[in-house]
């Protein structure tokens, strides 16, 4: 019996975020200290089974309610279901036969929900492996995010921009270049420009969730995309700077100007101007905000590492490290080394 198993890796945006959704630049890196795992296995019909991930027992209501604000009725499971749909339409379109056997497939996942590390594309990344392989079709790796994309936003109506599909499909760190005159139609899908990097030219890093301060990625993104297409001025001059800073940030890190013994970190300033610009066009939560400031008390850099709940930042030295492990953990976070290359 044929057996598939395959992983997409949690992310973090390291600086450009949330500029990705509106034509600009982005740095981001996978962290493969949390992924998705998808099973698939030749079965006698189609099944997607639950997972322990989709909830279905609670020890109230107010647990239960707090559930559906946070993950919508349906779990990873409407995830699973979208993608095989839109799977099975981009091979009719591309002229694709599929052969008649059937499957079932499971996820699971340890990715922290709702803290902006791209939990939900993770899942939707590693079912479009197992299906690729289950019937021998090859989707191009540049066009793999934007299928991954389609899944969220077309079927499923979730805000979302490219980085996050881009990084889980490439692995590693990339550059990605969203600009209008960089974007391209490939295999009927609409990509932008990227460019892997060495994760070996980023200095130390750290990240830090608290499961407390996540929210839905829609309750950010729907406000900014309403403002943006509404011509405010502010969100689109701030859009102009966080591609500028992700420029810079590439270029610091080319130039090997980076965190080495005798050398300023050149990378840090970029990341906290990055936070500090996306707090002067957003609303944000002060639980996030009080994480941010922690961290830059114990004397990291820090920023979003997505859509708010996570955030990471440059640490040079073991003792900030453990500064942010004891300030932050007082504030119910978890802190870690990211683990970027295998």
């Amino acid at each position: 019996m044929q057996l598939i198993r395959k992983k997409a890796y949690a992310r973090a945006g390291l600086i450009g975020n949330p500029s990705d959704g509106y034509g600009g630049k982005t740095l981001a890196l996978v962290v493969r200290n949390f992924a998705a795992d998808v099973v698939l296995y030749e079965w006698d019909r189609i099944e997607v089974v639950f997972s322990e991930n989709d909830q279905t027992r609670f020890e109230s209501v107010d647990e239960l309610v707090r559930d559906v604000q946070l993950h919508g009725y349906y779990g990873g499971i409407r995830l699973v279901k979208a993608t095989i749909k839109k799977f099975v339409e981009y091979c009719r379109r591309g002229g694709h036969r599929l052969h008649d056997r059937n499957f079932s497939v499971r996820y699971e996942t340890n990715i922290p929900r709702c803290v902006g590390m791209a939990g939900s594309s993770a899942i939707i990344t590693a079912t479009l492996r197992c299906l690729m392989e289950f019937y021998g079709i090859e989707i191009p790796k540049q066009v793999l995010p934007s299928l991954v994309l389609s899944v969220e936003m077309n079927e499923l109506g979730i805000a979302a921009g490219l980085q996050d599909r881009v990084v889980q499909a490439y692995e590693g760190l990339v550059y990605m270049d969203f600009a209008s005159e960089k974007m391209h139609k490939q295999n009927g899908l609409l990509c932008g420009e990227y460019e892997p990097l060495d994760a070996n030219l980023l200095p130390p890093l750290y990240l830090a969730f608290g499961l407390d301060e996540g929210e839905p990625t829609e309750r950010l993104h729907g406000d900014l995309r309403t403002r943006f297409e509404q011509g405010d001025a502010k969100v689109r001059d701030a859009m102009g700077r966080f591609a500028e800073l992700t420029v810079e940030a590439r270029d610091v890190l080319l130039a090997g100007e980076t965190v080495t013994p005798g050398v300023t970190d050149r990378l840090g300033p970029l990341l906290d101007e990055n936070f500090d610009l996306r707090r002067s066009i957003c609303d944000l939560p002060p639980g996030q905000i009080r994480m941010i400031e922690t961290a830059r008390a114990a004397g990291a850099s820090a920023k979003f590492a997505g859509s708010g709940g996570a955030i990471i930042g440059t640490c040079e030295d073991e003792a900030t490290f453990e500064r942010l492990r004891t300030d932050l953990g007082e504030l119910g976070c978890e802190v870690l080394r990211p683990i970027i290359e295998p």
